[in-house]
């Protein structure tokens, strides 16, 4: 084949440029804070109520199901933004930056397994540090606002 007949094209990131923000990890993450919280909160009835008992399981489980499913949608939202957002110039300028992700993504792991307060809220203080990151690289400034 001729060469007249390729386009060169280059990209910064493996999508347009744009399309990468940490917002959709911080809304997940919220919602794993949101759920452990409320687990946490529940009371467990007599085992002598069986509709109490029923309900409160029934809460719990709902609860429990949605935390797993956020924080894996978080989990996969960090994973996106470290491989295919962050390269290696970002690492000269932030070294700790593979640390820093892979922390992140284990406490999504630990939040799906347990239903920690602390874990909940160290993920946040992660995706907070990682936004953070993220838009000082793209040389803006965004604030950090919670839904919550």
């Amino acid at each position: 084949m001729d060469d007249k007949n390729f386009i060169i094209a280059e990209a910064h990131c493996d999508g347009p440029c744009g399309v990468y923000d940490p917002a959709s990890a911080r809304v997940a993450g919220e919602a794993v804070q949101s759920m452990t919280n409320k687990m946490l909160g529940l009371t467990c009835p007599s085992t002598d109520n069986g509709p109490a008992m029923a309900h409160y399981l029934n809460t719990m489980a709902r609860y429990a199901a949605i935390k797993e499913e956020e924080a894996q949608k978080c989990k996969d939202e960090l994973l996106v933004l470290w491989t295919d957002f962050f390269k290696p110039q970002h690492l000269e300028a932030y070294p700790d930056l593979h640390e820093t992700f892979w922390n992140a993504a284990k406490l999504c792991s630990a939040c799906k397994v347990e239903v920690s307060a602390t874990h909940a809220q160290e993920l946040m203080d992660a995706i907070e540090e990682i936004h953070g990151i993220f838009w000082a690289a793209k040389g803006r400034e965004v604030a950090w606002v919670r839904a919550s």
